[in-house]
């Protein structure tokens, strides 16, 4: 009877012991399997967020470019230059302007040829100068323009006439000046200091 017992008993802890066994194992394969807490990772999901920010679609890129200023009528001719290069005054919209028209036998023109070539760079950007040569032949007006210095301003070449009677000149040596809206404001002789003291003022406003 004791045996018996004994027997049972010996059964139930080799029972235990194999149940101990398996529990044991699955919790090895669990561990070994490598899966990050919190569940696996579906395939093709979003990597992980960095800490560089988004790139915003349609930045801005320094806003639109500035509208170009309006060709005045006043403004609107072209021509040549005495060297050879083409001109287009539409070019000198939005700036105040001067256009100066000579002859290259005038004396008066020779006195203000000295303020014209010393102004006109200075003012370049700001105010240009233009010659408008007339009343000669081209090569007395390059010869002009080489004896006083003014080949750093452009010199447009009008033997026809045609610039003269657009602006209704019919003497020289005349100043034509022209506001930055395109509104002639002087018409007419000017000495260099005059000259100057009109243009400094126009470069400024």
């Amino acid at each position: 009877m004791r045996i018996g017992m004994a027997c049972k008993g010996a059964g139930r802890l080799r029972r235990a012991a194999t149940a101990g066994a398996l529990v044991v194992a699955l919790f090895g394969v669990a561990a070994c399997t490598g899966t990050a807490p919190g569940g696996p990772v579906t395939a093709g999901s979003a990597p992980a967020s960095t800490d560089a920010p988004p790139t915003p679609t349609g930045a801005a890129t320094g806003g639109p470019p500035a509208a170009p200023a309006q060709v005045p009528d006043v403004l609107r001719f072209t021509g040549t230059t005495l060297g050879g290069a083409a001109f287009d005054a539409a070019q000198l919209a939005g700036k105040p302007v001067v256009l100066w028209f000579w002859a290259p036998w005038c004396a008066t023109c020779a006195s203000q040829a000295w303020t014209v070539a010393e102004i006109a760079p200075k003012y370049r950007d700001t105010v240009p100068i233009v010659g408008v040569a007339g009343l000669g032949e081209r090569k007395a007006m390059k010869e002009f323009v080489t004896e006083f210095d003014l080949g750093g301003t452009p010199q447009i070449e009008d033997s026809k006439g045609a610039l003269w009677k657009r602006f209704k000149v019919t003497e020289q040596s005349i100043f034509v000046i022209i506001d930055r809206n395109g509104t002639v404001v002087h018409q007419g002789f000017l000495d260099g200091e005059a000259l100057t003291a009109r243009v400094a003022a126009l470069a400024g406003a």
